[in-house]
């Protein structure tokens, strides 16, 4: 199982914390050990079908991104016309956040089938591609489609009305935080407090060493251990595959 802290805290210089997009909110040996129950070919992917707004702003909409022809980096601009959605295969949006099996980067990589390698001829023109990329070559490779789990781990209020962007996150979430289950979080302000709360409740990993070979799961690893235990539920699991 490979996981990343994607976007977990940019920073610049000694100025702290310039922008908070993810943060981590479980210690490593709760993630190892809740990982370590898990079969190893699921991938934690959130996706949908049900493409809503997004089919005219995003999957219609051709845009180009200069960066990924020129050193010197340029705005992406739009382009005046526009294209169908494809029926070549089905589009599928979801979270830029992963978690993904071995094997399956493996195809992402290595590509023994063409699907890794045409989507990305598509995906170079679409806004935002790394929201649709996953998620519509996992659920459209027949040998990967069951073997996804619609989750991406992030705990995340979303306003009503809904807006592109969930909401920032302060001290008056962080029972909710805690008690939710989720190894992650998002977004927060720069330097909020809820922050440092946070990073002292898990303290610093790196600060004392026990026995590398022991796993002692906490009380975050339980809650962990719950929420995906109900995402891989027989009938929760297979009925949010590629819908």
């Amino acid at each position: 199982m490979c996981y990343m802290y994607l976007d977990a805290a940019r920073r610049s210089g000694g100025r702290g914390r310039e922008q908070i997009n993810t943060h981590v909110f479980i210690c490593d040996a709760d993630l190892l050990h809740v990982f370590s129950l898990v079969p190893r070919d699921l991938n934690f992917i959130d996706h949908t079908s049900d493409l809503g707004w997004k089919e005219d702003q995003r999957v219609c909409q051709i845009v180009v991104d200069p960066q990924l022809y020129l050193v010197t980096r340029y705005d992406i601009f739009h382009a005046s016309e526009r294209r169908p959605t494809p029926n070549a295969f089905k589009f599928f949006t979801g979270s830029p956040w992963l978690i993904l099996s071995r094997v399956f980067v493996d195809f992402l990589v290595l590509g023994w089938d063409n699907l890794p390698r045409t989507l990305p001829m598509y995906f170079t023109n679409v806004l935002i591609a790394n929201e649709g990329y996953f998620p519509t070559l996992i659920c459209n490779s027949v040998d990967f489609q069951n073997k996804t789990v619609n989750s991406d781990l992030r705990h995340m209020v979303w306003d009503t009305p809904s807006k592109p962007m969930p909401h920032y996150l302060g001290v008056e979430d962080y029972d909710k935080m805690l008690e939710s289950g989720y190894a992650f979080a998002r977004q927060f302000k720069e330097d909020e407090p809820v922050l440092n709360k946070i990073d002292k409740r898990w303290g610093d990993p790196c600060s004392s060493w026990g026995d590398p070979n022991v796993l002692k799961p906490g009380p975050q690893a339980k809650r962990l251990g719950a929420l995906v235990s109900k995402l891989l539920a027989n009938g929760t699991l297979e009925s949010r595959q590629c819908v």
